[in-house]
């Protein structure tokens, strides 16, 4: 099960191109600025969210453009192949649009048709970022067993911004609309805790039984920023109030979790590991989840075809952590997209690999 035909229109630097013809490697070489990351951002489009970039829709279309963008892809199962296209028009630039055989949709049913995670250079720093950085990581990795988790993500995030607004109110909020707002808060916010730490405790013992070398092994531990049930939660929100409203923000709850992450065979703290121990302990978490999400397919029978997105993943890994991480790739049955600026980094897998040259905006078969 793979993507093909994937069509970028006014994307970027894309002005309009096709990539056709894919396979289980697919390889994207050009100079930095080329547009590669595009090709993968776009990809990431057909994930809920806000992309592999975090980006702003008003940031996407190409400049000299029309103001919108489109880009679509044909999704090849093992059944009927399904369409699936997202954009924005010039007349509504702040409104996403998402269609699945041309039928308009909402983006969290995106979740349903397919499981996309990705690695980019921006995330070497995970670790010594904000506490949110990781939760968003976190989230993403539980959004590829779990699609309903993008629903309960924005639920979440609409109730707590209606509660944080009655709270910076200078007049006293309603008791029985805050009950009504904590409601909310409670049962969207324990299902994020509750999905976000069977995620950790689930990766977790997937890493402690993978080999330590040749990347660095992570442990993990999430730390719950409230309670982990309805209930609970709902009656530590109606405790904290009168903090809450002096703070004017909310204190307790899913949006204050921490992830820690510690290098297990130093006991030392991520954050304060050397930068190629950071990016070693990344891809040791992507392939892990990797690794759960084949065990998935195999226990639950799980059908959603899987791509990874890895941007640069090979520029700064010596020959023999590429060669493994080439190898694992193999093991699974994710559809995986590549940059690099030159081919000889991908040498092993060039033989088996759809490649492509990019330059300045414009994608060419190589082979």
């Amino acid at each position: 099960m793979t993507l093909d035909r994937i069509l970028l229109s006014g994307f970027r630097n894309h002005r309009e191109t096709l990539v056709a013809g894919t396979a289980r490697f697919n390889l994207l070489i050009g100079e930095n600025g080329a547009g590669k990351t595009n090709v993968l951002e776009a990809i990431s489009l057909f994930a809920p969210g806000r992309g592999l970039r975090r980006a702003a829709l008003a940031d996407m279309p190409a400049q000299g453009g029309t103001g919108g963008f489109a880009v679509s892809a044909m999704l090849m199962t093992g059944g009927e192949p399904v369409r699936l296209g997202t954009g924005i028009s010039p007349e509504r630039p702040g409104r996403r649009v998402v269609q699945v055989n041309g039928a308009e949709a909402p983006a969290v049913r995106l979740a349903e048709w397919l499981s996309i995670g990705w690695l980019t250079p921006a995330m070497d720093r995970l670790f010594v970022e904000s506490a949110g950085a990781r939760r968003r990581f976190v989230d993403r990795l539980v959004l590829a067993v779990r699609p309903g988790h993008a629903g309960h993500a924005t639920r979440l995030e609409n109730a707590l911004r209606e509660r944080n607004r009655l709270l910076s109110d200078p007049a006293p909020p309603d008791p029985r609309w805050l009950d009504a707002i904590e409601a909310q808060v409670a049962e969207a916010g324990a299902a994020v805790a509750q999905a976000r730490g069977d995620m950790v405790a689930r990766l977790d013992a997937m890493l402690a039984r993978l080999p330590d070398a040749p990347f660095a092994r992570p442990a993990l531990a999430y730390q719950p920023g409230g309670p982990l049930t309805p209930e609970a939660l709902a009656h530590a929100l109606r405790e904290g109030r009168a903090r809450d409203r002096a703070a004017q923000r909310t204190l307790t709850g899913p949006h204050r979790d921490e992830i820690v992450v510690v290098m297990a065979g130093k006991g030392q703290p991520a954050a304060e590991c050397s930068t190629g121990e950071q990016k070693a302990m990344l891809i040791a978490i992507t392939l892990a989840h990797s690794h759960l999400l084949e065990g998935l397919a195999e226990t639950d029978g799980e059908r959603r075809p899987r791509l990874l997105l890895l941007d640069e993943v090979a520029a700064h890994l010596d020959p023999l952590r590429r060669e493994a991480l080439f190898d694992r790739l193999r093991g699974g049955s994710a559809q995986v997209w590549l940059t690099g600026t030159e081919a000889a980094p991908f040498a092993a897998i060039l033989g088996e690999a759809a490649v492509w040259e990019v330059r300045g905006g414009t994608v060419t078969r190589a082979s």
